[in-house]
């Protein structure tokens, strides 16, 4: 059987895959995205019920196409994996969903990507774009195994229903944690625990949203936006920081340890928690890349400039957050990184 050797295979078709196919096919270049789930919208259906994108309609969309609707609205999760799928469809990308790629190895000039469907595939060049959903981190915290109530990470929280009456810690200083603590605070006992006090972000300045701003200062599109990119401030419209400064959700300094029933704060005191939940962020899921010699470090993470391998040639990044600029992970900003790197794609195979 003939084995089609593409330009370039996209590992992943949520938004930072989709806008790389588009790339790819208006370069001509023959490519396929394989995604491990049945639809294009990235890790948009895992997401909390309630999550909307921080910037309004008018800096939300990907290369070629406008996302629709009121240019001030904030997309619900529902609308954004309706604009993806959408986005897939029109563009006729050229998408293999159900494949889930477990090893990229190097053949001579060429990669060779395995799936746990047990097929294989062979390309020229190859883009990582799987996000980080997958891998959530979980900080090291004394007695965590010992505890019997319910421990999960944010990426498992889909609403606060379950919760109702409990006694919950959401332990994080980022959007995800205030977002879900605010959340919570109506129909649980709720506190948020954080090594530091939480910095806030106005969501409005001046009458504008922040993206506004972002977008006439350049400090998005711009290497010396990259550390805000890593940064946990919180964006707010008024909404948390009034709350939070009212205890309602409180904020403590996070818990020294875990016991059995709960959690002991750093003044000694033991208290009894049915839920915790960690809302503490990400790593890259980029594990099938460990057989290709230096491509992660010694935690896992990708080695590399600007998306662009360092140590081994024709591999490539999309999507990572402070890659290139501020906005490199989000759905506004993703498609000037997926530019500048199809255009080193097709660089590299024009030699």
């Amino acid at each position: 059987m003939l084995t089609i050797i593409f330009d370039s295979i996209v590992i992943g078709a949520g938004q930072s895959g989709l806008a790389t196919a588009y790339y790819l096919k208006n370069k001509g270049l023959k490519y396929l995205v394989l995604e491990k789930s049945n639809q294009t919208a990235g890790s948009w259906p895992l997401y909390y019920d309630s999550l909307k994108l921080f910037s309004p309609v008018q800096y939300s969309s990907l290369p070629g196409l406008r996302f629709q609707g009121d240019m001030n609205h904030y997309p619900t999760k529902t609308e954004v994996m309706s604009y993806l799928n959408t986005y897939a469809q029109k563009f006729e990308l050229n998408i293999a969903t159900g494949k889930t790629v477990t090893e990229v190895l190097k053949a001579q000039e060429l990669f060779v990507i395995k799936t746990e469907e047990g097929e294989l595939f062979k390309a020229k060049t190859i883009i990582s774009a799987t996000g980080s959903f997958d891998s959530p981190n979980f900080p090291e915290i004394i007695g965590t195994e010992s505890f019997a109530g319910e421990m999960i990470h944010s990426s498992q929280y889909s609403n606060p229903k379950r919760y109702a009456n409990k006694r919950v810690i959401v332990v994080g200083a980022g959007n995800s944690a205030v977002q879900i603590a605010y959340e919570l605070r109506k129909t649980s006992t709720v506190t948020l625990a954080t090594r530091t006090p939480i910095a806030f972000t106005p969501q409005i300045i001046l009458g504008k949203d922040i993206h506004y701003w972002f977008k006439l200062s350049g400090v998005e599109h711009f290497s010396y936006g990259k550390k805000l990119a890593l940064s946990s401030s919180v964006i707010d419209r008024n909404l948390y920081k009034p709350a939070i400064n009212n205890n309602n959700p409180d904020r403590r300094d996070l818990f020294v340890s875990i016991n059995k029933d709960g959690v002991i704060w750093d003044s000694g005191e033991e208290e009894k928690v049915d839920t915790i939940i960690f809302a503490t962020g990400y790593h890259p899921t980029v594990n099938y890349l460990y057989p290709l010699q230096g491509a992660l470090d010694e935690i896992g993470m990708p080695v590399h400039k600007d998306g662009i391998s360092t140590s081994n040639k024709g591999l490539f990044y999309v999507g990572l957050p402070g890659q290139r600029s501020f906005s490199s992970a989000t759905l506004r900003g993703v498609g000037k990184d997926v530019k500048y790197i199809v255009n080193k794609v097709n660089a590299l195979l024009s030699l």
